[in-house]
């Protein structure tokens, strides 16, 4: 434990330019519990040591807090001169300083704005003019309580503990030295494009691998179980894209950012609470921070970041980019391009004929709507072109306030769609309703383990060839996307084959049908091409559920954290570090010979095949011919 807490004080510390450090009398404690022995006589275990292990134990198996404190009392009554603390919550506010904190920060209301910074000492929002305090019948209760708290956990020290120790350290180079060295093959994101394009504009950052590269996610869920209850929490998560491909993705380096509190989801109103992060990743992008490297000797260097790109489904896109999903633009790629119309009181983007060459035969096919298609492709919007419809759009109020940042307005027509500025899968048994038949309840990683595995053999003996090779073609697509591995030709042919399978789906099934996510199914090669594999930009690893309110869950994640550093240097224990894959059986000897070991557990009963002579014949060759503990006696 020692150990642990060397790496977290010298990192947590603040440095100078000279490399001093000053002391923490947080940890006193800390040290008191590492210098205490756990049981008169008992040397090999601090109370510490005891406690922390303890601890992750009840993590990794989620034991309940009563649980935890019935474990502690009998402890106490087995071994009545154990140093132990009482109960989980001292044990909780033990592990807490070890932990990196967080920052609580009122809210308005109405979400109009932070009382942050500028406005930390006001009573009232600097917009709406409410209270920033609960009010009963027009008089402030006994105890001054905040409408709203947005918990927001600070980057930096969660970046530089990444560098605190050696077992880390080392992994935020890994995208220098294991990147792809066939520039057709892209197994991470700095195989893609964006990453490379970043590289040539901002030398200076590219020439420190050590400098950090993050991904953003966020997406509102219910923390209540009963989904009767609206409520729409919004964890904000960033992910460093520095770590090898195997690692980036995994929960143990997940941070989260931001929780923004319901019961309404922020919508519009995103950049309000957004701000603080904002704020620190333009200081981390201008200045950088001062950072102990544990991978190169613990000497200073200054680490900086920088944000790539967002994570989020479609609906939570219109909140981070300002680009309204709905409507006659809906698709961000196409712009005011997009191929849309109204069909039965919905919008059905409709009309993928346009995406083909200009010669090809089917634009001229009445098959389709009885029209010939004659519209070009939907123009390339550069940035400046982006930034040029941003200046068009007029500021607005931030808020819900029905007298200000509520009031709706209409878009202008020069607006476009801009709204602002700023396990493998379930039990699909279960979802199978038996009266009728119906697939319910199904998450979206679901319909993606059915579209990519189930659907394309599924379909064949239920409709004819022609509905069935369509489906399978967008299938197929969807493996080649979803690959760990992903080749770059394979997707500049998947860009022009999409465009063939809309134009026969457009064939097969009504225009109403094609809704906003059939049509940008067409721009996902290119965001492959971009950004690298797609399953280390989506929204799954992120998705989790939780049935707690926001303060439990910002108390518990200080403290998991602390949890998760700290089980980084413990093989005496299996951790979420070296515990075995979900599949690994490990080697079962089943024989003396090493033919004969089997990689997964045997299962069943064993029995007995006869087989044909020229067929055992074939299997004594193979055994004589590849088992080494024979080979002596063939010599």
């Amino acid at each position: 434990m020692f150990e642990v807490l060397e790496d977290i004080i010298s990192n947590d510390a603040e440095v100078d330019q000279l490399g001093s450090q000053s002391f923490n009398v947080q940890y006193d404690d800390l040290f008191t519990a590492l210098n205490s022995e756990l049981y008169p006589g008992v040397s090999s275990f601090s109370s510490l040591n005891f406690l922390v292990k303890l601890m992750h134990l009840k993590v990794m198996n989620k034991w309940t807090n009563k649980s935890f404190d019935e474990l502690l009392k009998l402890l106490k009554l087995a071994f009545p001169k154990i140093d132990l603390v009482e109960s989980h919550y001292e044990a909780k506010r033990l592990m807490t300083k070890m932990g990196l904190g967080y920052q609580s920060i009122h809210v308005c209301k109405n979400d109009c704005a932070l009382f942050w910074n500028e406005n930390s000492m006001s009573e009232t929002c600097p917009v709406c003019s409410e209270s920033r305090w609960k009010m009963q019948e027009g008089r402030r209760t006994g105890k001054n309580v905040p409408y709203k708290v947005l918990r927001y956990f600070p980057l930096a020290p969660r970046l530089k503990r990444l560098f605190a120790t050696s077992k880390t350290a080392k992994l935020m180079r890994w995208h220098q030295a294991g990147k792809s060295t066939d520039d057709n093959v892209m197994r991470h994101p700095v195989d893609g494009r964006a990453w490379k394009d970043f590289d040539k504009k901002h030398p200076e950052f590219a020439d420190d691998v050590r400098n950090v590269r993050l991904g953003l996610a966020a997406d509102g869920f219910n923390p209540f179980n009963n989904m009767s209850i609206s409520y729409s929490m919004w964890p904000v998560v960033l992910t460093t894209y520095n770590l090898p491909p195997w690692l980036c993705m995994k929960p143990e380096y997940l941070m989260l950012s931001l929780l923004i509190p319901g019961p309404q989801s922020p919508g519009k109103d995103m950049d309000v609470f957004l701000r603080p992060l904002i704020e620190e990743l333009k200081e981390l992008w201008e200045n950088g921070i001062d950072t102990r490297d544990a991978g190169n000797d613990r000497k200073v260097f200054k680490m900086r970041a920088a944000l790539l790109w967002t994570v989020n489904d479609f609906p939570a896109r219109s909140s981070l980019s300002g680009w309204s999903g709905q409507g006659y633009k809906a698709c961000p790629t196409c712009n005011e391009d997009t191929p849309s119309m109204r069909v039965i009181g919905k919008t059905a983007y409709f009309g993928h004929r346009r995406f083909l060459p200009s010669t090809h035969r089917w634009r001229s096919n009445l098959d389709f709507d009885g029209r010939t298609e004659r519209k070009r492709p939907p123009r390339r919007f550069s940035s400046v072109d982006i930034m040029d419809q941003l200046r068009r759009v007029k500021t607005s109020i931030p808020g819900k306030h029905p007298n200000y940042g509520g009031v709706k307005r209409k878009r202008g027509d020069d607006e476009l769609n801009w709204r602002k500025k700023n396990g493998f899968a379930g039990n699909l048994s279960k979802n199978v309703a038996h009266n009728d038949s119906r697939i319910v309840g199904l998450k979206s990683h679901d319909c993606h383990v059915i579209m990519q595995r189930l659907l394309p053999v599924g379909c064949r003996s239920l409709v004819n060839k022609t509905i069935s090779s369509t489906i399978i073609e967008l299938c197929t697509f969807f493996n080649q996307l979803c690959a760990r591995t992903v080749n770059v030709t394979d997707m500049v042919k998947a860009q022009d084959q999409l465009v063939i399978i809309l134009c026969k789906l457009e064939r097969i099934f009504p225009p109403a049908f094609f809704d906003i996510m059939i049509h940008l199914v067409l721009h996902l090669p290119e965001e492959a091409i971009l950004g690298g594999p797609i399953y280390m930009r989506w929204m799954y690893p992120f998705e989790r559920n939780a049935a707690k309110p926001e303060g439990s869950i910002s108390e518990g994640y200080v403290v998991d954290e602390a949890l998760t550093f700290c089980s980084r240097y413990f093989d005496d224990i299996e951790t979420r570090f070296n515990r075995p894959d979900r599949n690994d059986d490990g080697i079962h000897r089943t024989s003396r010979l090493f033919v004969f070991e089997s990689q997964c557990k045997p299962m069943g009963k064993q029995s007995q095949v006869y087989v044909e002579k020229n067929v055992r014949d074939r299997a004594e060759f193979y055994i004589l011919n590849n088992s080494p503990e024979i080979e002596t006696y063939l010599m």
